[in-house]
């Protein structure tokens, strides 16, 4: 029981938290399911990708797959901060950066598009 209850109050080390891809897991998980649909710019990754040893592969095709689209991201060093999306820059949602990607290549989807 001790055991359990230290594993869940565990806190990650700034270490081990430099070594998790940028972003949340989700959220780059996302990017790139969204812009696979969109444009094919990405492959489609899940979560537990951005934990293996191509993360740094990964987060840098995602931002430059945003980057076609003149869009910059700030990847976030560790999994509990969200990135940050900038057009012209200025910050924007995530949310306005599918809206704008979608807008350029004239493919509107829904979240049930792209998220599968």
């Amino acid at each position: 029981m001790i055991y359990e209850k230290k594993l869940a109050n565990a806190e990650m080390s700034d270490d081990e938290l430099d070594n998790v891809a940028g972003g949340t897991c989700y959220q780059m998980a996302d990017d790139s399911r969204f812009l696979n649909s969109l444009n094919g710019s990405t492959d489609r990754y899940s979560a537990k990708m951005l934990f293996g040893n191509k993360k740094e592969e990964i987060a840098n095709a995602i931002a430059n797959a945003w980057a076609g689209f003149g869009i910059t991201v700030d990847q976030r060093k560790n999994m509990f901060h969200d990135n940050k999306y900038y057009f012209n820059g200025k910050e924007i949602s995530q949310e306005q950066a599918r809206k704008y990607a979608m807008k350029i290549t004239g493919h509107f989807m829904t979240e049930s598009d792209w998220k599968w």
